[in-house]
């Protein structure tokens, strides 16, 4: 596990964050970041560690809990890190038990290529997002039944949830934000995402109620949650595939392929100014860690 630390910070300091990257020979990487004075200084960002996790398949989303555990998807299972430790806690498939994780069940959602998975916190369901059906798997999270389909029209990449019970999704074939009742499961409006092109991690503050849409033309496209405007189409680097947003810094985070991470600052809820670009080992994906504002970044080689 690589680390990397801001100038001011400290590993496991409450007023720091701190970036995770899983890399495609099974190493992860660990980068933690200052106070959001210390953000709008440079110098912030440093390598402190590199975890070395082994084990065959190909990755893609990954997310932690208040724990302090990391999960992220392999080919055919998903592997546990301990973050206090830096050593692998289990293994699993489909659903599975948080304290002993035991797998308790499968669920056959009958969709093609289902991608990313979002848990909504006031309906308390689950969606899977069918890139190849186009459209979401809704599941009782306390039941595992499934109890329907959001045809979004389009494919969805990547979606988030506003915590007043709206999920928003990235459709990457027709670069647009769709949005949806998590209860009723209507369809609400399609905003285009232009000048964005491609869209793939999708991030939100849901107190100002910002999107971060990230592209795959190298542009993050910030929309206004409630009206679908757009507030900003900022540089970012190529190949991304992860986003997210920091409440407490109020920072914006894009991971880029190329072999960058590119950070957003929002200086207030109608602007918007890219801050840094830190070298990584090639991370496309990211997240935050609820309990220590740290962020998971699987991540390939890049390429010679």
């Amino acid at each position: 596990m690589s680390g990397i630390r801001g100038s001011r910070g400290a590993r496991g300091n409450a007023a720091g964050w701190a970036l995770f990257a899983c890399a495609c020979a099974g190493a992860m990487a660990v980068a933690a970041g200052s106070s959001r004075k210390a953000d709008a200084a440079g110098g912030r960002y440093a390598v402190v560690d590199t975890i070395h996790l082994g084990g065959e398949g190909g990755w893609d989303y990954l997310t932690a809990d208040g724990a302090g555990r990391l999960y992220f998807g392999r080919s055919t299972r998903v592997q546990v890190l301990d973050l206090k430790t830096g050593k692998l806690a289990g293994e699993m498939v489909t659903v599975f038990d948080l304290e002993t994780l035991a797998p308790t069940g499968r669920i056959r959602i009958g969709a093609w290529n289902p991608d990313a998975i979002l848990y909504e916190p006031v309906t308390h369901r689950v969606f899977t997002m069918n890139g190849g059906s186009g459209n979401a798997t809704v599941i009782e999270g306390a039941t595992g039944k499934i109890v329907g389909n959001v045809a979004l029209g389009g494919r969805p990449e990547f979606a988030v949830a506003d915590g007043r019970g709206r999920v928003f999704v990235n459709l990457e074939d027709s670069s647009a934000v769709v949005a949806f009742d998590a209860k009723t499961l209507a369809l609400g409006p399609r905003w285009p995402l232009a000048p964005g092109e491609g869209p793939t991690g999708l991030a939100i503050d849901t107190v100002n109620h910002v999107l971060f849409s990230v592209c795959g033309n190298g542009k993050m496209i910030v929309l206004d949650a409630g009206s679908g405007r757009v507030l900003a189409a900022l540089p970012i680097g190529n190949r991304t595939d992860g986003a997210a947003f920091d409440p407490m810094t109020k920072l914006a985070f894009s991971s880029n392929g190329e072999g960058t991470l590119t950070v957003v600052r929002e200086d207030s809820p109608t602007k918007f100014t890219v801050v840094d670009t830190v070298a990584t080992a090639s991370a496309r994906c990211l997240r935050q860690r609820p309990s220590a504002r740290a962020h998971g970044r699987p991540c390939c080689p890049r390429p010679s």
